[in-house]
């Protein structure tokens, strides 16, 4: 089905460049903040680390760990967030163009982000699961309960958390995932509606104000949702023991738990450790990440000789 035609439907060839463009745009822009990923993910786990500043962590991770440790799992997270981010724009800008009008409000981008971030919570949680157990393997931790992972890639992680743990392990933190999909949904809700106001009248928006855009949509969406993240990488990381039976219940008494241990431990504010690699790494790649898309789209269509159909 083409865009040309004027047809909506669930495949076509402009949702197809989106979701690619989103792929890209974000493959483009972890590869560069990287290293803000692997401090933030070190301080959620190890909590027993007690450096919190970035830089610091930064260098310690890289001292003793060797300076390519910084780009441990690189690899894994790059074909999740791809996998991911393909998942979510597909399905966004599909909703978008059977959903939006032009007297379309802010919570009609809230729901498709919802709907967005729910399909892709259940599809690649699996994904992400196995990036988090191998981006911490060969790391020292200071809580010396965590003991280490040995997987030898991708494939071979997925076989032994099947055969040792059992397929439900690969959905482990689903429910705060599901839970998180608040994050994207405020973030894409506050990116379109803040798009579209720059743009009213037919003004271009530049690279600049895209980027600008992208961070402080992103910036919200994170500072509000941030505890969960912490209870999500802690129950991938798949070492937090719990007497419970799983199930929906089950998992979110886990969560509670996690949350409730979190406070006792560290207090209120152990709940946003990591929050300063976190906003830097999420920020700047959100924001790069837009951009990256938003050129990638508008040259696509550019060169295939398209008009594109946006809906403001």
């Amino acid at each position: 089905m083409s865009d040309s035609s004027g047809s909506v439907g669930l495949f076509s060839y402009e949702t197809l460049v989106h979701a690619v463009a989103g792929a890209m745009g974000s493959v483009t822009a972890m590869t560069v903040f990287f290293p803000l990923d692997t401090a933030r993910i070190r301080l959620q786990v190890d909590e027993n680390r007690k450096s919190q500043s970035t830089p610091i962590i930064l260098a310690e991770i890289a001292k003793e760990e060797g300076v390519l440790s910084l780009y441990r799992g690189w690899f894994p997270v790059i074909s999740s967030l791809c996998c991911s981010n393909f998942v979510y724009f597909y399905t966004f800008n599909t909703l978008k163009r059977v959903m939006v009008t032009d007297r379309s409000r802010p919570s009609t981008d809230l729901l498709m982000g919802f709907i967005s971030g729910a399909v892709n919570v259940l599809l690649t949680t699996p994904m992400w699961v196995v990036n988090t157990r191998l981006k911490l393997q060969g790391a020292k931790f200071r809580n010396e309960e965590l003991h280490q992972t040995h997987y030898k890639g991708i494939v071979d992680a997925f076989s032994q958390i099947i055969a040792h743990e059992g397929v439900g392990t690969l959905w482990n933190g689903t429910l705060p995932s599901l839970v998180l999909v608040f994050n994207p949904a405020v973030q894409f809700m506050f990116y379109e509606a803040m798009k579209r106001k720059a743009g009213r009248g037919g003004r271009k928006i530049s690279s600049f104000e895209i980027f600008l855009i992208g961070a402080i949509a992103k910036a919200i969406a994170t500072t509000a949702t941030y505890p969960l993240q912490t209870v999500q990488a802690i129950l991938r990381f798949g070492q937090y023991k719990s007497d419970d039976k799983g199930g929906l219940v089950g998992s979110l008494r886990n969560v509670v738990s996690l949350l409730m241990d979190r406070i006792k431990r560290h207090g209120l504010l152990g709940l946003y450790k990591g929050l300063e690699a976190k906003l830097l790494q999420t920020v700047l790649t959100a924001a790069l990440m837009f951009v990256v898309y938003e050129k990638i789209t508008a040259a696509t269509f550019r060169l295939m000789g398209l008009q594109r159909k946006l809906k403001h």
